[in-house]
């Protein structure tokens, strides 16, 4: 029982003085009202993942129809991408690079940008031998969920970053 203590009193203490701290809760910027997400496709998983993530992060949600008044957080365009990158010895591709770019921006309730036209690319590699190919779609497809998975939180990461104020420190020798 002591020795559970002491291990438990040690990790906190070595994790304390590593720098470790967990991630505070996403903050929207000032002002942004209630928001929308808007996307090409209107059944995007990836809007709806947006959607649900700033709504957990106290943003009110807006009528799918309405324009004034409202925040708008807008998927440009979503690309996807198998890149061969490795050949077996009859020149077949075995492995590939799965490429996931979107190019996204965010306007206040006013106007105003919040966060400006951006692009996230997010990429993972995985083998589809030719042969023995059982359970590689399977696999291809827990990669797209995942990727979009990756794909919300790095955006809602942008707008997070979009909220805190910029600090200034002086230059040396003045």
């Amino acid at each position: 029982m002591k020795s559970r203590i002491l291990i438990i009193a040690l990790t906190a203490t070595l994790l304390s003085g590593c720098g470790f701290h967990l991630r505070n809760a996403l903050n929207l910027p000032a002002n942004l009202g209630p928001v929308r997400v808007l996307a090409a496709d209107r059944y995007s998983p990836l809007s709806e993942m947006l959607a649900d993530g700033l709504q957990r992060a106290g943003a009110q949600a807006a009528a799918a129809d309405a324009t004034e008044g409202v925040a708008t957080l807008q998927v440009v365009s979503e690309q996807w991408a198998d890149t061969p990158i490795s050949n077996d010895q009859s020149g077949r591709a075995q492995e590939y690079a799965l490429r996931y770019a979107v190019i996204f921006s965010l306007h206040r309730a006013d106007g105003s940008v919040a966060v400006p036209q951006q692009v996230v690319e997010l990429s993972r590699d995985y083998l589809a031998p030719a042969v023995d190919s059982i359970g590689k779609a399977s696999e291809r497809e827990m990669l797209v969920k995942e990727l979009r998975r990756d794909m919300s939180a790095a955006i809602l990461r942008r707008v997070d970053a979009a909220s805190k104020p910029v600090v200034v420190t002086p230059a040396a020798g003045q």
